[in-house]
This record gives C-alpha cells, structure tokens and sequence, in this order.
C-alpha cells in the first residue's frame, strides 16, 4: 500500500480554504498512487484556536464538513483520514474519521488521552478505544496526537492484530522526541507500521515542529519529513511485517501472566 501524509501548515483559515487546500493534497497524492492519505489532528478547523470556536465549528459525523471529505475521497479515489471537532450531543470530541476511496466513512475515532487546557477546554475524553479498521487488507488502529504516547494503547492494537496505527497529531516544540523517539519505538516494540501525520508553522502560541514519518515494524523510518509544509508518500507492505516478525519476537514473548493489560 503507498500511505501520504501532508504536513500542512497552520495557517489561520477557514474550513473551507482548508478543504480546497486538502482537495489538492489528495490529487497530488493519488497522481503518485497513494491508496490512503492522512491529515493531521483538527486540520479542517484548526487545532490550538480556542474552545469558544472550536465549539461553534464542530459539527456531527454526517455533517457537511465530513461530507465534504467523503466527496473529495469519491473524486479523487482516495482514502482520507482527517482531524476535525465532532459535536455528540453537548460533548464536543476532538475526532478524525477515517474514508475509503468509495466516499464511505468506515470509523470515527475520539482522542482518549487529552493534552493540557487546549485539551481540556475544548473537548471531552473518549470512553472507549476506537476498535480496529479494516482498511483493504489492513487492519488500522488510530492513536490521536497524545495518545501514542500511552504505550498501553498502541500495545493493546498490537495484541488485537493491528497492522499499523496511524496517528493524525499537531505536536509542538518543544516535544520533537514524540516525533523522533517515542513514534519508534512504538513500532519496533509492537512489530507494526506507525504512521504520524504532523503540522508545521505557528498557531497561536504553539510552534509545530513537524517530522511527519511513516516508520517501519523495525523501528526505522520508512520516510520522514523536515520542517516545511510537505506531502510524503511511503510504501508499506505485510510482507515487511512478516519478514520483521520472523526477526523479532516481543508480542510472542511477553509474560502477560506478569502483567496483565
């Protein structure tokens, strides 16, 4: 599978400047046959901009900011996943929902480890793990931006047979080890692909430090981005992941009679 990432910088836009922005990113990316392209954390509406408009922009999972992901996933036969705020009820949701190349949405998943006041304020907690999608052949876990960095999470991906977690993020300087050594050994550790889809410019006070990656079930990077708005495409394969389990052993050889999740 060929998997893009578009590390995207955080201009101050509306939803609509950002979706002509995304519409380009998924022609690009399906012109270099990607299957699948990844947005980073609330890229439709902005991240770090205030729980009053955050709560005024969300919307439900069938409203037109998803619809118009769906549409876009349709005309350039693509899968999408991309951050944005989910309204339930009263709970605002910091979400991503991820689309296959038909336009259909195959999952909506909530951020479950929520990061300090920009967390906090805006949005509630998932009350559950999101469960596996089948994306293909491929079975994909969804970790959001903070969440990777619960070991248990990833672990209890890996465990349920998840080929890869993708991670839409907006991680800020200066936490360039999420990027650079946390995001590793996730994968190395669980013997699965990891793939985190990062921003880059200023937004508000947080400066985003970028390094988007797709890194590998042996710990390296499969491809990995600098500092500038990019679009990256990687290609992944099961075969790898075979081939790397054959190598390692670290799900088969763990002593859960020690440590039960």
């Amino acid at each position: 599978m060929k998997l893009a990432i578009f590390q995207m910088n955080s201009v101050d836009r509306s939803v609509t400047e950002n979706a002509a922005l995304f519409d380009q990113a998924c022609a690009d990316a399906k012109s270099g046959n990607a299957d699948l392209i990844i947005f980073p954390e609330m890229a439709l509406t902005g991240y770090n901009i205030g729980a009053d408009r955050i709560r005024k922009l969300a919307e439900p999972c069938d409203g037109p900011m998803i619809q118009t992901l769906r549409d876009m996933a349709k005309h350039h036969r693509i899968g999408v996943v991309c951050g944005f705020p989910e309204l339930d009820g009263e709970q605002v949701f910091n979400a991503a929902v991820i689309i296959d190349a038909a336009g259909s949405v195959l999952s909506i998943c909530r951020k479950a480890h929520l990061f300090g006041d920009v967390d906090r304020a805006a949005f509630s907690p998932a009350d559950t793990l999101c469960p596996l999608v089948q994306f293909g052949d491929w079975s994909v876990g969804f970790a959001i931006c903070y969440d990777v960095e619960f070991p248990e999470l990833v672990r209890a991906y890996a465990l349920a047979g998840a080929d890869i977690v993708l991670v839409p993020t907006a991680n800020m300087l200066p936490y360039v080890g999420i990027a650079t050594r946390v995001v590793p050994a996730r994968a190395e550790e669980n013997e699965i692909y990891v793939a985190y889809a990062n921003r880059v410019g200023r937004e508000g006070a947080f400066e985003y430090c970028g390094l988007s990656c797709v890194v590998g079930p042996d710990g390296n990077d499969v491809a990995r981005a600098g500092r500038n708005e990019e679009l990256m495409i990687a290609d992944i394969s099961k075969e790898t992941i075979a081939h790397i389990r054959s190598s390692l052993s670290h799900l088969n050889d763990r002593r859960s009679d020690l440590y039960p999740l």
